[in-house]
């Protein structure tokens, strides 16, 4: 695809990423009848679902493409794999175990599917089509598992202060405890890692989009 269309495509994934967090939060702040009494603690929340986490990585790293599609950054080599697997995670985790779990009437529907399958496609394409490329290595796909544990180690804390709300079943100290919900990180952990690595492989073999993107 001519590199003409990385800042283009990178914009639209970046703009789907704020319809759908606008959708959500204001869904959010409407439900009254949730675990959390006030809008502001609800939309707060929808920030710790890892879904939204990996959806706001996304985001802002195509934001910094469409200013700049040359980055080479290490911290930005970072964050756009950790981004591109993060992602990946979310649409197979959702579209494999998931998504036959939920009922959402049109609004919730319209933001779920933005951002467990149109996103992580345009994503994941982005990547595939425009890079950057070159820009990882296994040295970088080890830095990104620093989301996994991050993100196990501070649900678990603060889950118990938020009377026990857990995004996630695999997360659930209160019901499995913290050997179980460990043992779930590490294989979250491997899991991203093993996709980090094979994105990195992946990479070393597509061709570098022209010059001029």
């Amino acid at each position: 695809m001519n590199p003409r269309w990385a800042r283009p495509w990178f914009a639209v994934t970046f703009l789907l990423v704020v319809l759908e967090l606008v959708i959500t939060c204001v869904n959010a702040a409407d439900n009254s009848g949730g675990h959390f009494h006030s809008a502001g603690a609800r939309v707060f929340n929808v920030f710790w679902y890892f879904t939204i986490q990996s959806n706001v990585i996304v985001g802002i790293t195509c934001l910094l493409l469409v200013i700049d599609p040359g980055r080479t950054s290490t911290i930005f080599a970072v964050f756009r794999l950790m981004g591109v697997v993060a992602i990946t995670v979310t649409f197979v985790v959702f579209h494999v175990a998931l998504s036959h779990l939920l009922d959402l009437d049109t609004w919730e529907q319209i933001a779920n599917q933005l951002q467990h399958t149109v996103v992580p496609i345009l994503a994941v394409a982005g990547w595939l089509l425009f890079g950057p490329r070159r820009i990882t290595s296994s040295r970088i796909a080890a830095w990104t598992v620093l989301f996994p544990i991050v993100y196990m180690i501070a649900t678990a804390v603060r889950g118990p202060r938020v009377r026990d709300w857990y995004p996630y079943p695999f997360a659930d100290v209160a019901a499995h405890g913290y050997v179980r919900v460990a043992a779930n990180g590490v294989a979250i952990t491997l899991l991203f890692w093993a996709v980090a690595a094979g994105a990195t492989w992946v990479d070393r073999r597509l061709p570098s989009p022209a010059s001029g993107a």
